[in-house]
């Protein structure tokens, strides 16, 4: 039974702040330490309780870093692909937890180094990321140039707005829009996804995890560095960008009424008419 459990809310919502203060109540009179300051719970919690969606999940495992500690999300809107239990099931789905019969699917993350200049040594950022690393052109700029390879092999300079590098967990956010796959989520794998190509011939790959990919900014377009939809960083030619595994991985409480399958069906109205 975990001892100290963590409450993240979506900022923006006050019914998940008014649902954290339910949720802290219920916990508290279960004998449960109860942790609000995000500093405290990315240190100390034993688990997660993010109430919001995806993005908040996301923000929740950004202050785990590589803390193997699992995840349970409460979806406060419409069904998440991560925030799995909704919220008419919150406190079913926190006895499970409580009395230990959840189980959890773990998601691997990848590790993003920026290198300057394409220079060799210490990274100029060093993230990681669960769902992607995005490379993008500004909206007035011209398309970007952009050497990519995989391992030690050239595989192509993707002449678009940008390219998409993904977990199988970011199959189903940017990338799926890109026209990339759908990959069932705890497999292991990178999608490489470009966006808006010049050369409609050049499709979006899924290639094994046991190499780094690097892209290299080849030419002066304005273009963004974005890891997880955060603020993007500015690139300027030579800059190179490099995508490798993480060690680590996040710990998602999964909701025995659903499945991926489940959720593509109801997120995606597969099989409606």
């Amino acid at each position: 039974m975990p001892r100290r459990i963590g409450i993240v809310p979506k900022k923006t919502s006050a019914e998940a702040a008014e649902t954290a203060h339910y949720v802290e109540r219920f916990l508290r009179g279960k004998g449960v330490d109860v942790l609000r300051d995000e500093e405290a719970v990315g240190r100390d919690s034993d688990l997660v309780v993010v109430l919001g969606g995806d993005g908040t999940l996301i923000h929740a495992a950004h202050l785990l870093a590589s803390r193997p500690v699992p995840i349970l999300g409460i979806n406060m809107g419409s069904l998440g692909f991560m925030t799995e239990v909704p919220q008419s099931e919150m406190y079913e789905a926190l006895e499970r937890v409580l009395a230990g019969q959840s189980t959890v699917s773990p998601r691997m993350k990848l590790r993003i180094h920026l290198h300057r200049g394409g220079r060799e040594g210490g990274p100029d950022i060093d993230a990681e990321v669960l769902n992607d690393a995005v490379i993008s052109k500004g909206a007035l700029s011209p398309m970007a140039e952009l050497d990519t390879s995989y391992g030690g092999d050239y595989l192509t300079t993707y002449k678009a707005d940008g390219v998409i590098i993904a977990t199988p967990t970011g199959s189903t956010a940017y990338s799926l829009a890109a026209n990339g796959p759908i990959v069932y989520p705890t497999m292991r794998g990178v999608i490489i996804s470009p966006i808006c190509p010049h050369t409609l011939t050049q499709r979006p790959l899924v290639v094994p995890d046991d190499r780094s990919i690097n892209v290299v900014l080849q030419n002066d377009a304005k273009v963004y560095l974005s890891l997880d939809g955060k603020t993007g960083v500015p690139l300027t030619r030579g800059d190179r960008v490099q995508v490798k595994p993480s060690q680590s991985r996040v710990l998602l409480v999964q909701n025995p009424s659903f499945h991926f399958f489940g959720i593509l069906r109801a997120k995606l109205r597969w099989g409606e008419r």
